[in-house]
């Protein structure tokens, strides 16, 4: 069973209704207990991550979710669930996250005032290396984004996606073992954000 985490970040619904259109049990869970007996793990979100952190602490689903990536279950942050399993974000003055991945969050600061922050849109990933999760997918296919900060891996290697934007490329898409990272919304994504969810649902964790 895939357990969607829910931790009053938002945009659980349309996850949910995502794996249900692909005929995948799916189910919307914020006790520890059922986070830890998953078999694969969903970690989307909106919104800002101090909030996010607070609430993961509030609801005692910090350890269980560092837990669930040391054991090896595969596991997918999707948009603020991505940089939440970073070590820390610029957002919100600066907050400790989860120290999944080694790494940090940025924002972006355009040199062109014209550019518009957040970046809201679709836009392309260019594929870094093969990955079970783009199995199928097109290099270059374009996924649907919201996000004003963005991930900064400490190790390259560890993005399998990068995106250009605000004079900045940054990784889209992060593979570190078992854990998977987009910080586009595959959910939002039409046919291609499906295939990626499909991948995710058959994926063992390893590559």
């Amino acid at each position: 069973m895939i357990v969607i985490v829910d931790y009053g970040a938002g945009n659980l619904t349309s996850v949910r209704l995502a794996f249900e259109s692909l005929r995948v049990p799916a189910r919307i869970a914020e006790q520890p207990p059922e986070v830890l007996d998953a078999e694969r793990v969903v970690f989307p979100g909106v919104g800002a991550a101090g909030a996010a952190m607070r609430s993961l602490a509030a609801l005692r689903l910090v350890e269980p979710l560092r837990a669930v990536a040391a054991r090896g279950t595969p596991l997918l942050g999707i948009c603020l669930g991505a940089q939440i399993v970073f070590e820390r974000s610029e957002e919100d003055g600066g907050v400790a996250t989860l120290g999944i991945v080694p790494g940090r969050v940025q924002r972006f600061r355009p040199a062109d005032p014209a550019t518009k922050v957040p970046h809201m849109g679709w836009n392309g990933v260019r594929q870094l290396r093969p990955h079970p999760l783009f199995e199928g997918i097109e290099d270059e296919s374009e996924f649907y984004f919201v996000h004003s900060y963005y991930p900064a891996p400490a190790d390259a290697a560890c993005a399998i996606g990068e995106t250009d934007y605000a004079e900045v490329r940054f990784a889209s898409a992060v593979g570190a073992r078992n854990v998977v990272a987009t910080q586009f919304h595959p959910e939002k994504s039409g046919r291609i954000g499906l295939r990626l969810l499909r991948n995710f649902t058959e994926w063992d964790g390893a590559c």
